[in-house]
């Protein structure tokens, strides 16, 4: 019997869940929030807005994230610079918002989330589009240079990427009352 080195679905998942857990709660929060705004699952405001502040930042992640569908279409299969322009400024855009709303503290939340929102063949795009986002002036000089630090030169200078869809996508989860739980 051979064994091979590609992963199996349920360790896919594991790793996937494993990474996610490490991010912090309000990191964890936004990418669910963001995945039921991008993906359009859910009615956001209605799941996630808890004042009238949340949910002017969820109407206006909503309008910023309608430029999603033009961006999945005009991920470029190649490097040709002729594909760049019409994708990389919206994906630029809205990574700049996203990175503005201080709840992405590094490139692996970002990777995370946007291989998520626009799928695996956007990989070999983000780290350019996350350096791009981070570097520009809306963001406080001290949260540039966390955000810039924190994509590792393996990410920046990979010489390939997987184009293999992700496994798990976090969701909303119910409180469990503790009155519920077994004692």
């Amino acid at each position: 019997m051979t064994k091979t080195n590609t992963p199996q679905p349920g360790a896919r998942s594991l790793a996937e869940m494993k990474e996610f857990a490490s991010f912090e709660a309000g990191t964890q929060r936004y990418v669910r929030r963001s995945l039921d705004v991008g993906l359009d699952r859910r009615d956001a405001i209605r799941k996630w807005s808890r004042d009238m502040v949340e949910a002017a930042a969820i109407k206006a992640q909503s309008a910023v994230y309608e430029r999603l569908d033009d961006i999945r279409d005009t991920i470029p299969d190649d490097s040709g610079l002729e594909a760049v322009e019409p994708f990389m400024g919206p994906l630029v855009t809205v990574s700049a918002f996203d990175l503005g709303q201080d709840r992405l503290p590094c490139f692996a939340a970002y990777r995370f989330l946007y291989e998520r929102l626009l799928g695996p063949y956007v990989r070999p795009w983000l780290p350019g589009s996350f350096c791009a986002a981070a570097a520009l002036p809306h963001i406080h000089p001290e949260r540039r240079r966390v955000l810039l630090q924190s994509i590792s030169e393996a990410a920046a200078t990979a010489p390939g990427w997987s184009n293999r869809e992700p496994a798990f996508y976090p969701d909303w989860v119910e409180k469990v009352p503790e009155s519920a739980l077994p004692h």
